[in-house]
């Protein structure tokens, strides 16, 4: 995949703020490219750059993915709730509070 989709992709992961969550489907509808959910998540999981935050995409259930825990178990979970995320019962991110709406 073309270096130029993905730093579409994470142009678009920079605009959202602490405190809000954006799903792998919404980040490539806004990139023009709605049915490349899945290449988003190819995106966020190999990307290096501490300036993207990858930890605030998730999958459109609101779920976490292991590809950000390389710290410990439930990182992303844990950078998320640290910026305010707030989360159901089941483990999954509450998305009619807090998913960004740009």
């Amino acid at each position: 995949m073309s270096g130029q989709v993905f730093n579409a992709f994470y142009a678009i992961i920079k605009h959202i703020p602490a405190g809000k969550v954006a799903t792998y489907g919404q980040i490539a509808c806004l990139a023009g490219m709605p049915r490349c959910a899945r290449t988003v998540g190819y995106a966020v999981s190999g990307c290096k750059d501490p300036a993207v935050p990858c930890h605030r995409v998730v999958d459109r259930f609101g779920g976490t993915k292991p590809c950000f825990d390389t710290f410990a178990p439930r990182t992303q979970r844990a950078l998320l709730e640290a910026e305010g995320v707030l989360f159901r019962l089941d483990g999954t991110v509450d998305l009619d509070r807090c998913q960004w709406q740009p």
